[in-house]
């Protein structure tokens, strides 16, 4: 197992551009059981443990109808990831591989995704299952998962692809 910061045989990191302002707004907080990133999962699972995202208060209604959806997509700020990995060697067996074919945390805009199992929403909390996040994570975006959506407008040129 790699240590927290660690370069691996094989990986190359960068020095990274002065940092903009993309003008992003977190809209809540995310509550794990994972402090470290040593103890966190890799991949979030149906059966894993029941989390909290806390959204702002601010934007409780954005919330309405929420509950309509068993699934969510939710995008997330990767706050305590390194930014400057440009190889990756994930198995650290000596191959690399470039970070941009990867899902790993470390990324230069390290924004992560989880589709999540939607278990209940209690005010501006809801509890969910599938995370693969530390606590205390920025919430970026709640989306409804894509294969759970259905758009709510009439169909417009392009929105079906056809095989001509």
């Amino acid at each position: 197992m790699v240590r927290r910061d660690e370069m691996r045989d094989g990986e190359r990191a960068v020095a990274t551009p002065p940092a903009t302002d993309a003008g992003l707004v977190f809209i809540g907080r995310i509550h794990t059981p994972w402090q470290d990133r040593m103890e966190c999962p890799r991949q979030g699972r149906a059966d894993g443990p029941l989390c909290q995202i806390v959204i702002d208060d601010v934007w409780k209604d954005a919330l309405k109808d929420i509950e309509l959806y068993d699934r969510l997509e939710i995008l997330y700020w990767l706050h305590r990831s390194r930014r400057d990995l440009v190889w990756q060697s994930p198995k650290s067996d000596g191959t690399t591989r470039g970070t941009f074919s990867l899902r790993s945390p470390v990324r230069p805009n390290p924004i992560g995704t989880s589709v999540v199992f939607v278990e209940r929403v209690e005010g501006t909390t809801l509890f969910v299952r599938g995370l693969d996040c530390l606590d205390e994570t920025p919430v970026i975006d709640i989306k409804p998962a894509r294969e759970s959506f259905v758009p709510l407008a009439p169909p417009t040129p392009g929105d079906a692809m056809t095989n001509a």
